[in-house]
């Protein structure tokens, strides 16, 4: 018979209650894991003890709808101390939120091709203290091998979130209605949320404020980015003007009227462009040419669109401080001339820049709110 385990005289023997985890967690009290997780004591840090409690159901954001104004201020504000924060890293090597997330995986679900969403959320994670995982659904569509339950499920398991880069919305709010982690729409056909709040980043940064701000939206009026800029603007109390072709769907116009019943934003369709330009704060554009676009339909397209094109001469008409706006990809001589977007108005690159620091705002808010709910507690330094 194998001889029976005896403890080395310097360990303590094993107990029942020892074994059984609390209250005599020897590595819960003990160990040195990630600062966060634990009470601070005189003498040691233990972990907090609370009697079990249900876990919350995840809060999911599909487009800006899912998000209060209080929200986006917060992550706003959050996204503002990130971007500060790591502007020094190169030469510091210090960035105060680099273990924020750290641990946590995301996994990122691509159907659509997209340079900025990859590499924001890849480069964000990784600054956050976690990793994104790429995987790509265009050849493996979610519902089709197995059940878009089942894969929810198997996800929710294995990490802390999920965005979703999709042709159909159908199929990111069927993730969502099955996973009980974070479910972020990267973009689909009737938003793009991660988008809108670097937009709102980037207009603090040039106006100081959203207040009293009128924007001017022109291109495609039936497509997601023009469907969450209406959202954005009623919900933050902002004006925007819309010229273009296309029938914008009438659910979205009554998600607008909802929102803009609390916050007074005036969302209207004019019929030319100069109307629409004239007096504005921030002009905005968008690619005529969306993924999926058939070859043969891009010149019946241009012709279309022409009429709206963002030139020097209809950026007259706005403020003369007005800064100008593209999510990109962006054609010169398509939605905006060279001039445009070349010059000195011009804020893309910016706003480029801003999806990485407001999505690691976002997922902060979404993957980790007590962690979140600690930073934005953190009161503003006294004035001198």
């Amino acid at each position: 018979a194998p001889a029976k385990y005896r403890p080395a005289p310097h360990q303590p023997p094993i107990t029942p209650s020892m074994a059984s985890g609390y209250p005599a967690d020897w590595l819960g009290k003990y160990d040195n894991a990630t600062s966060f997780l634990y009470t601070h004591g005189d003498v040691k840090h233990e972990r907090e003890q609370h009697a079990p409690q249900l876990k919350a159901p995840a809060k999911h954001v599909l487009t800006m709808c899912d998000l209060t104004k209080d929200e986006v201020v917060d992550i706003l504000r959050v996204a503002l101390a990130m971007k500060a924060s790591r502007s020094n890293f190169t030469e510091t090597g210090f960035d105060r939120f680099s273990d924020t997330l750290k641990g946590y995986s995301l996994l990122t679900l691509f159907e659509k091709p997209s340079l900025r969403t990859r590499v924001s959320l890849e480069v964000g994670m990784n600054q956050l203290g976690g990793q994104a995982i790429f995987y790509s659904i265009d050849n493996s569509p979610l519902g089709v091998k197995e059940s878009i339950e089942d894969t929810g499920r198997v996800l929710s398991r294995m990490c802390q979130g999920i965005t979703a880069r999709v042709n159909c919305r159908h199929s990111v709010r069927n993730l969502a209605l099955v996973s009980s982690i974070p479910v972020i729409n990267a973009l689909d056909d009737y938003g793009h949320p991660m988008q809108m709040l670097a937009d709102l980043q980037t207009i603090v940064e040039h106006k100081g404020t959203l207040a009293g701000l009128t924007m001017a939206y022109f291109g495609d009026l039936e497509n997601n980015v023009t469907y969450d800029l209406m959202r954005t603007a009623a919900l933050m109390g902002y004006n925007l003007n819309l010229a273009g072709v296309g029938d914008i769907e009438q659910a979205v116009w009554e998600e607008v009227k909802v929102l803009s019943e609390k916050t007074g934003s005036k969302v209207q369709v004019f019929k030319t462009a100069q109307e629409a330009m004239t007096g504005v704060d921030v002009v905005y554009c968008d690619s005529w040419m969306s993924y999926g676009i058939p070859k043969e339909e891009e010149e019946k397209r241009k012709n279309l669109f022409m009429p709206f094109q963002v030139n020097a001469e209809l950026m007259k008409l706005a403020k003369p401080d007005c800064i100008f706006m593209n999510c990109l990809p962006a054609a010169r001589g398509m939605e905006q001339t060279a001039e445009v977007i070349d010059g000195p108005q011009s804020v893309v690159f910016d706003q480029a820049e801003n999806r990485l620091h407001a999505q690691k705002a976002l997922l902060v808010y979404l993957l980790a709110p007590k962690r979140f709910a600690q930073i934005v507690a953190v009161p503003p330094l006294p004035a001198k």
